[in-house]
């Protein structure tokens, strides 16, 4: 399931994820807010809390996911990814940077204030 996170500051999107995600959670509840803050300000300052494991994520889920991150791709400006899965975390510090524009870093669960600034913080 994906979750809207409230009380974030306005250039950043957060969403947090637990148990499993569908293609659904998705559409209904990334899509349109990523869409919304590229529409608003021309970039996209993501935080994704990732509490689930990777693979609770269904095949409509990640093609989805894909569509969102492509339909956008000039626009991604900084991505966090807060989990304590240390591979996932590992894996957008060192490759996915360079896969996408802009910035990407991973934290654990523990250093999610952290992120939270790291996201927000104009550079």
């Amino acid at each position: 399931m994906l979750q809207f996170i409230n009380d974030l500051p306005e250039n950043v999107v957060g969403i947090h994820a637990i148990g499993e995600v569908t293609k659904e959670d998705v559409d209904n509840v990334l899509t349109p807010r990523l869409d919304e803050l590229a529409q608003r300000q021309g970039e996209i300052n993501y935080l994704l809390v990732l509490e689930t494991d990777v693979q609770n994520f269904t095949m409509g889920a990640w093609f989805n996911d894909l569509k969102a991150g492509l339909k956008h791709f000039t626009k991604w400006k900084k991505i966090a990814i807060v989990t304590d899965q240390h591979s996932v975390e590992w894996f957008t510090s060192n490759i996915f940077r360079f896969m996408i524009p802009g910035t990407s870093k991973g934290f654990s669960l523990d250093k999610l204030d952290e992120a939270v600034q790291w996201v927000a913080a104009s550079e």
